[in-house]
């Protein structure tokens, strides 16, 4: 690619790019650092990108196209997503193109720019395997094939470019490989079987933390700066925390497409595809149900300012101002009972909501506000009344 000297001879390269037949903007896009296998070296493991763009700097992905068209590399734009190797001439036909902004491509500008320009210099300096640098193109919202698009996504999720359950993550566990993962770093299975032997008696067999086929958040985010996480276990690569929320360690965990909106403590269990709300609080060894686990599908959420007792149970979507107590099971089919006095109080905040009678599965209290569950501790009745208190966190601690 020529060098480009000025802004508009980029927007006239840009648009001519866009002219070409069939060409449309990718979804997401991005360059990544690929883990290969250590038997299968044309296997990818893991993805590491250092920037990933969602719906956005479009003229960057026309110019990695045409970088790549310009090696031979043709982006079919008919698939869902696409991966190519990329090499140390892709790079410089997209420095020459980018060649306007360099001088202002630091601190949060033009940070594509910065990625191929490190990657450049990377390259001249220490060179780089066969397929270590990729860069992936996701043009529809569709079931994943590759670990790179699959990586991409959760990035996408993780860095809070896409809401939860926003996005299409059917057939992640298909692409991703499960692997053992040391220090960061994921190992093929069949490699440590089959160099057990020669790897014991050297002592070099790797220390492992764990199995999985997802990384843990922390090896991929940087979180907020107000926001912790005490123990790197506690928290799965694909999960999002907003701002402020507390993961302590213990009982706490949150998995994939799943987490906060808001400033929450988090002491028990956010499950695939559960979002919890700003000022609530999950307590103790609590836990909020996936899909999978007993909710006949539905994804749940907990609104604003809830408080899930040490080792309840949440089976339904909660509105705002919410309490189950510390012990209690609230499913779908939970039987419970809410008396006159109480049900008036409960229709004055749930305004939309038409109920009659005294006795109500959970399922039917989905979504509403200013409930508090209870359980008689003589009769073992589980009773719904109108919440009197606000949950509010302690502000010192977030």
């Amino acid at each position: 690619m020529e060098v480009i000297q000025t802004t508009d001879a980029f927007k006239a390269l840009i648009e001519n790019i866009k002219k070409t037949k069939g060409y449309k903007d990718p979804l997401a896009f991005g360059i990544c650092r690929v883990d290969l296998g250590q038997l299968n070296v044309d296997k990818s493991l893991q993805a590491t990108y250092p920037l990933i763009n969602w719906d956005e700097n479009f003229g960057s992905a026309a110019v990695f196209i045409k970088a790549l068209a310009e090696q031979g590399i043709e982006v079919d734009f008919s698939q869902n997503e696409v991966v190519c190797n990329i090499n140390l001439e892709f790079l410089k036909a997209c420095l020459n193109a980018f060649t306007p902004y360099s001088d202002e491509a630091h601190g949060d500008a033009h940070k594509n720019i910065q990625v191929v320009s490190a990657l450049y210099s990377q390259i001249i300096n220490n060179g780089s395997l066969e397929g270590e640098f990729k860069v992936c193109f996701i043009f529809e919202d569709a079931p994943l094939e590759s670990v790179e698009a699959t990586y991409l996504k959760l990035y996408a999720i993780s860095q809070a470019k896409v809401g939860l359950r926003e996005i299409c993550l059917d057939g992640a566990f298909g692409a991703l490989p499960n692997v053992a993962w040391s220090n960061g770093q994921p190992i093929e299975l069949d490699y440590l079987r089959e160099f057990e032997i020669e790897l014991k008696l050297a002592n070099e067999y790797p220390h492992i933390d764990f199995v999985d086929k997802f990384p843990r958040f922390l090896q991929h985010i940087i979180p907020a700066d107000n926001t912790r996480i005490l123990e790197t276990s506690k928290v799965r690569f694909g999960a999002q925390l907003a701002a402020g929320t507390t993961v302590m360690p213990g009982a706490s965990y949150i998995n994939f497409n799943a987490g906060t909106t808001g400033v929450s403590m988090v002491e028990g269990r956010i499950s695939s595809s559960a979002i919890v709300g700003d000022g609530s609080d999950v307590g103790g060894g609590a836990s909020i149900l996936g899909v999978l686990s007993g909710t006949d599908g539905n994804p749940i959420s907990i609104g604003k300012n809830c408080l899930l007792g040490a080792n309840s149970v949440c089976g339904i979507p909660l509105g705002d101002g919410c309490i189950i107590d510390a012990g209690l099971a609230i499913l779908e089919g939970t039987k419970i009972a809410i008396y006159p006095k109480e049900l008036k109080k409960i229709m004055e905040v749930n305004t939309n909501a038409k109920m009659e009678g005294e006795i109500f599965k959970g399922k039917q209290l989905s979504f509403f506000s200013g409930l508090h569950f209870r359980q008689n501790s003589l009769t073992g009745e589980i009773t719904a009344s109108r919440s009197t208190r606000e949950i509010k966190l302690n502000s010192d601690l977030h």
